[in-house]
């Protein structure tokens, strides 16, 4: 694994450290809109007093703080894997290039050293999943590797009351940050209750530092803190469902399965809105940074 110079000096100096992820580059957003993205998540990082870290398999070597060339490279090239945590190992073993999503890049954090994660919306239970059994490793990840990680809650595309059950399963404690419902990615309301509510980035930072001293008796892998998008950009709860139905039936009959369903149903929902829920998108990602700079600091703060 190679860690930047500057991360790896910052984590030995117990510095706060954001991981951010590189599937957003290579698989999320067009060229060169997901580059300036990339770009402005690090900045949002950095303006709020962490250092970002973008993670990525570069040339087959898992790579902690993407420089400004491997950035680009990810951005412009149409041959990067997705990775989630079982496939890293088959990226290595092949010297490719790798974008990892939220499993891998939670998995690559922890190796490092990286407490904090910054994400757009975690994946989960996927609908009709009683009959195609498709849920994320995101949830399992969770439940295992200590990284807390900040989103939007889970994307909409998916499940929600069911990926959130499925979380209360696994034991991963699920915050919301001046909100007491799971946040539904494009909108702030999904009608679902959370069980804790923080109000600031250091009480979420205080419960954070409670769970890994007490792992023992508590969870003894992340935690999922929930952020609302902005009030300016969020869409209609029930607008949102109606071009997702859509989306799904149009999938259904054009035969989409597997991984290709995701992107689908997002391509469908950029052009059902004329391109407002990628606005949203992007500025969920941003305050995302911001949020998860501002648990780090917080966490630096109170260190031992």
């Amino acid at each position: 694994m190679y860690i930047a110079p500057h991360i790896a000096e910052a984590l030995a100096n117990k510095q706060p450290v954001v991981a951010l992820e590189s599937t957003l580059i290579s698989h999320g957003l067009p060229f060169p809109q997901n580059l300036e993205v990339a770009h402005g998540l690090e900045d949002e990082v950095r303006a709020s007093g962490a250092l970002p870290a973008t993670i990525g398999v570069v040339g087959g070597v898992p790579t902690i703080g993407m420089n400004a060339a491997k950035v680009e490279r990810f951005a412009r090239s149409s041959s990067v894997l997705k990775l989630s945590r079982r496939d890293v190992a088959a990226a290595i073993a092949a010297g490719r290039d790798g974008a990892t999503t939220v499993a891998a890049t939670m998995a690559l954090a922890a190796a490092a050293g990286i407490a904090v994660f910054a994400t757009g919306g975690i994946g989960g239970v996927h609908r009709g999943a009683q009959q195609s059994w498709d849920v994320s490793a995101d949830l399992t990840e969770l439940a295992r590797t200590p990284v807390l990680v900040v989103c939007a809650g889970a994307k909409a595309i998916l499940d929600l009351p069911a990926t959130l059950e499925q979380l209360e399963t696994l034991g991963v404690p699920v915050v919301g940050l001046g909100t007491d419902e799971f946040p539904a990615f494009y909108s702030r309301s999904s009608g679902l209750p959370l069980p804790t509510r923080a109000e600031a980035p250091a009480e979420v930072a205080g419960i954070w530092r409670a769970q890994r001293q007490h792992a023992a008796l508590c969870a003894p892998g992340g935690l999922l803190l929930c952020v609302p998008p902005p009030p300016e950009v969020a869409l209609d709860r029930v607008e949102v469902e109606t071009h997702i139905a859509q989306a799904l039936a149009r999938a259904e009959a054009a035969g989409v399965r597997g991984p290709a369903v995701t992107p689908f149903l997002l391509a469908a929902m950029a052009e059902a809105t004329a391109g407002e829920s990628i606005a949203t998108n992007v500025a969920l990602l941003r305050q995302n940074a911001r949020v998860a700079a501002g648990v780090a600091v917080e966490l630096w703060q109170i260190a031992d």
